[in-house]
């Protein structure tokens, strides 16, 4: 009994240690325990048992065999697969092609959000509209002939299609933003407006944590900053972090620059522009405003 006390003690201390600490280390696009967890997706490919195979397994063909069943299995047999396809670009993929792919879609103002290099659903959505109105497939993914057709349709995309000053369309700003020095965030249009007096100095891509580590919203102040900070739980780096809310903190994400929205923090707002927010950190002072709203 004396002994399961101070293992109860012990834990509730490590429990407040760590509480404390300061997070944010970037999450995997598939959370632990979620249901489309690696070991369940083996199962739904797993198809050798009911493919044709099982009908005439090499080796296992005998004398026996007779020759009605053969017969049953020789029309399926005598189809000739069609060619493949070969698939260029798809749902999860992110590249400069993805980034080339999107401008040329914007200009056939079949997306509006400017190009970011990450395939998501916005991508997947504006890609099966093309196949459809030029007789394709609609898969939302890009093949061979999908890709040579987009391409004949457009021109190439030039340096300030495929990378405009800003990446996401910033919503208007909330109304407390509008008074003195605020880091507005808003997570529907996912971006961070820096606001001195109601003026837009400059915007950027953020992105935030997910269902189970949320991104704390509501109004706050700058508590502390750190040019070169790593979490003390996730042992991740956090370049350019300024603290608003306990651990959570604006900072420089690798892992968003390289991933884009196939990911999320641990409730850190994430930036992946590293040269605007490291003139953003320059200009934000210990005490300025951070909202963070839908």
């Amino acid at each position: 009994m004396h002994r399961q006390r101070v293992i109860i003690r012990t834990l509730g201390l490590a429990t407040a240690v760590a509480l404390a600490a300061t997070a944010c280390g970037p999450q995997k696009a598939e959370s632990a325990g979620s249901s489309s967890s690696a070991p369940s997706a083996p199962t739904a490919d797993a198809s050798p048992s009911a493919s044709p195979s099982t009908d005439a397994k090499p080796g296992d063909a005998s004398p026996s065999a007779s020759p009605s069943a053969s017969a049953s299995t020789s029309p399926s047999a005598s189809v000739k697969p069609s060619p493949t396809v070969k698939q260029v670009m798809a749902n999860g993929d992110d590249s400069e092609q993805v980034r080339e792919l999107q401008a040329r879609l914007k200009q056939l103002k079949l997306m509006t959000v400017a190009p970011t290099g990450f395939y998501g659903s916005k991508t997947t959505a504006a890609v099966k509209a093309f196949q459809s109105k030029n007789g394709l497939t609609a898969t939302g993914s890009v093949d061979e002939p999908t890709w040579k057709k987009i391409q004949a349709a457009t021109k190439k995309p030039t340096a300030d299609e495929l990378r405009p000053p800003v990446v996401n369309e910033a919503d208007a700003p909330d109304p407390r933003c509008m008074e003195g020095r605020v880091m507005c965030i808003s997570k529907e249009s996912r971006t961070l407006a820096w606001m001195i007096d109601g003026k837009v100095v400059s915007t950027m891509d953020v992105r935030f944590g997910s269902e189970n580590t949320p991104t704390r919203e509501g109004v706050f102040n700058v508590g502390w900053k750190a040019k070169d900070w790593t979490s003390t739980i996730y042992h991740t780096p956090m370049p350019y972090a300024m603290f608003f809310s306990g651990g959570q903190a604006v900072h420089y994400s690798a892992d968003f620059a390289a991933r884009g929205y196939n990911g999320a923090s641990h409730g850190c707002v994430n930036v992946r522009d590293k040269g605007k927010l490291s003139a953003l950190f320059d200009q934000v002072k210990v005490g300025d405003k951070v909202v963070v709203y839908w």
